[in-house]
């Protein structure tokens, strides 16, 4: 439809035509008078006007217009105007954090005008006092964010969790885009989700499934987990929170369980964390960064395995229940200023802020190989028989020389489709390569699988998604020349598991691919 919109306006321009008014906010009339076109104003980012007209939805470039009528707005006092929707995670500290030293960095003074608890603004002003820009804020829960774009009252949604199949159709019937493409969502920061009792609990793990079927209310006594003869108290975040429903999608669905009725809701991730740590009996799953004083478990598995959230295993996706912070950007053009923070997001400083706002930043690390012992350990147990030891061998050989970039890549469960987190890598990365971080380097996207089904079968499909990965990064670079750098793939199939196979989370860890550097 916008290639058709987009056909049209030409041709109205290119052959002089002039079109009679039937809307009486605006005309915009070229230079030279020849053409004229009439509507209704929907936005002007300070570069474009969006206008509907009877032919549909136009955009039309300002430089090349006079607007007349009632709704024209100033071009010499244009305010760009965006507001901002969703998790009171993201919004009470981070995205404040960003937009004052994206202001400081522009020359900007960045003035905080607090209306009431959910609802702030920043308005930026030149050192001439002149306004520039107002971002509005309405800090709540990730659903209301997705019911304020859906009711054309915010620009951003800040979620917690990725938006649902029955928002994706809503967004996409109201004109707003496929909201989980790799253009109109984007990962702000890393989190995860993190399960946590007492300090005085003697429990140090749990598996995922097991945590299913305690949050379901299929166990419900500390005694079969280990731990005292005692009943289990559930406290989680309140149902609308994003973190409450990224329990539910991806801990409970995937089970094909859910929660038990009667469990402890808490309003904020403090109060949750406090109450838990304030529960001798107590259990909840709660955000890394806001652990408090309660204890973080470990995650494991009937194999021995165990992952335990930190700093590098969340950057790499190698915990499973990684909760990336999105921001989702609807398919409308934005102020030019807005576009700016949001391009500005995605920068080293801007990592830096998020690092020290308490969040888990993208900025990539290099690991060597010498430094992932429990990875090796992890791999030396599962090689099975002469060919398990010979591919083991040939890993150490061909990875000794390289370090591993803290950018991974996964899959959707039981699909080829990269996950959220992953598709956000690849931009990062794409936008790396672009600045020319990587140039006179060697970049190797190496394969890696669970260990279902043949080994055979495995390195194969581990070595085709290491392709198709490289493929993605190659196709999302849009101003780089790839000759400076040189990409390559391998593939080493189920050779160095992260988690344990016999569950799906597990699977779905152990399908991965690396990038590794030299």
């Amino acid at each position: 439809m916008k290639y058709l919109r987009a056909a049209l306006l030409a041709a109205l321009f290119l052959f002089s035509t002039v079109i009679s008014a039937w809307a009486e906010d605006v005309v915009l009339r070229s230079r030279d008078g020849a053409v004229e076109l009439s509507g209704t104003l929907l936005g002007f980012d300070g570069q474009f006007y969006r206008v509907e007209t009877k032919y549909g939805e136009l955009t039309v470039d300002g430089s090349g217009v006079v607007c007349e009528g009632p709704g024209c707005p100033s071009l010499t006092n244009f305010v760009a105007e965006m507001s901002i929707s969703g998790s009171s995670t993201i919004g009470e500290v981070l995205m404040p954090a960003l937009v004052e030293v994206f202001a400081l960095q522009n020359g900007l003074k960045a003035e905080r005008i607090t209306e009431d608890d959910t609802h702030f603004i920043y308005v930026l002003r030149t050192d001439e006092d002149a306004v520039v820009a107002r971002f509005a804020f309405r800090v709540s829960s990730t659903d209301e964010g997705f019911a304020d774009l859906l009711a054309d009252e915010a620009d951003l949604v800040m979620a917690l969790r990725e938006i649902r199949p029955g928002e994706l159709e809503l967004a996409e019937e109201a004109g707003l885009g496929t909201l989980d493409d790799v253009n109109r969502s984007r990962v702000l920061a890393l989190d995860a989700m993190t399960v946590i009792v007492s300090p005085v609990n003697p429990i140090s793990a749990m598996s995922i499934s097991d945590l299913a079927r305690v949050l379901s209310g299929d166990i419900t006594n500390w005694r079969t987990l280990g731990g005292p003869d005692a009943p289990i108290s559930i406290h989680m975040r309140d149902a609308q929170s994003g973190i409450a429903q990224a329990v539910e999608d991806r801990v409970l669905r995937r089970a094909a369980v859910e929660l038990r009725d009667g469990v402890n809701r808490h309003a904020t991730n403090g109060e949750l964390a406090q109450a838990v740590a304030d529960d001798q009996l107590g259990i909840g799953v709660a955000n890394y960064s806001e652990v408090g004083n309660s204890k973080a478990l470990a995650l494991t598995g009937t194999c021995g395995f165990s992952l335990r959230a930190n700093r590098l295993t969340i950057k790499t996706e190698d915990y499973p229940l990684t909760a990336p912070m999105f921001l989702y950007i609807p398919a409308r053009r934005l102020p030019k200023l807005a576009r700016e923070f949001l391009a500005y997001t995605r920068t080293v400083p801007a990592q830096i802020i998020t690092r020290r706002a308490g969040f888990v930043d993208q900025a990539p690390e290099e690991i060597t190989l010498n430094a992932q012992g429990d990875r090796l350990a992890n791999a030396v147990r599962v090689a099975d028989g002469d060919a398990g030891l010979s591919n083991l061998k040939r890993l150490i050989d061909t990875l000794s020389p390289l370090r591993r970039l803290s950018t991974s890549f996964r899959f959707e469960p039981g699909q080829t489709r990269l996950d959220a987190q992953s598709r956000s890598n690849v931009q990062q990365l794409a936008r790396a390569m672009e600045a020319g971080i990587y140039d006179g380097r060697k970049l190797m996207f190496v394969g890696f699988s669970d260990g279902e089904g043949p080994a055979d079968g495995n390195l194969r499909i581990a070595r085709e998604r290491a392709q198709a990965v490289k493929l993605a990064v190659e196709n999302a670079v849009e101003a780089s020349n790839l000759s400076q750098v040189v990409l390559t793939t391998d593939a080493f199939g189920e050779a160095m598991p992260m988690a344990c196979d016999d569950t799906s989370w597990g699977r779905q860890v152990n399908r991965r691919v690396e990038v590794w550097v030299r």
